[in-house]
């Protein structure tokens, strides 16, 4: 999971930018990502916490944890549309089939709880989740069909995730930080740009 979290990581990366639409915490395009659907990931991780044994991980808090989680649901909104553009579909079959998989490899449903929590993906977001990495799978496909090596596929993902947020506009509320164009990644209010942000999780 934690290759597949990096490949979201790397690819999080494309939103923001000051949102006036009071109760909004991001929008792309039409789609508005409510503050209220961002805290409720959020309530849900800091939940399941509390029955994990976290002495040995490295968790989000505070602000982080809010940008983590907004950055999120926008990436998995521009994965879907980035997706869908090239005309790729997720279906529900898929996402059972994958989740049954990731069920399986972290020892059964008994410790799904860990995977999400060192994951930092609440459990109601799973499945969408879910869907987001298959997107980003059959992205990766499309591009290794046309030639793309697979040492540069992360980065060619990341070019079409970032050409598919300028084409729809994003926005976020500065509550969550801003949106830095020259890493493609949502950054605190008060951080200078880093010339390379790579993910080390």
């Amino acid at each position: 999971m934690k290759k597949i979290l990096a490949v979201i990581t790397v690819a999080t990366a494309l939103l923001l930018s000051g949102c006036s639409q009071v109760g909004a915490a991001a929008t792309i395009g039409d789609t508005k990502i409510t503050q209220a659907t961002v805290q409720t990931s959020i309530d849900s991780i800091i939940a399941a916490r509390v029955g994990v044994d976290t002495s040995q991980m490295q968790l989000e808090t505070g602000e982080a944890l809010n940008r983590g989680q907004l950055r999120f649901h926008v990436l998995t909104t521009l994965l879907k549309a980035t997706g869908q553009q090239l005309k790729l579909t997720v279906t529900k079959a898929e996402i059972d089939t994958r989740r049954a998989s990731i069920i399986e490899q972290v020892g059964g449903e008994s410790g799904l709880p860990n995977a999400l929590v060192g994951a930092g993906i609440a459990s109601e977001d799973l499945d969408t989740y879910i869907e987001a990495m298959t997107y980003s799978d059959k992205l990766g496909q499309a591009l290794t069909a046309n030639g793309v090596a697979s040492a540069d596929l992360g980065t060619e993902i990341q070019k079409l995730i970032v050409a598919k947020a300028k084409e729809l506009g994003v926005t976020v509320n500065p509550r969550y930080g801003k949106w830095d164009a020259s890493v493609a990644d949502v950054v605190a209010n008060d951080s200078a740009s880093p010339a390379v942000t790579p993910a080390t999780k």
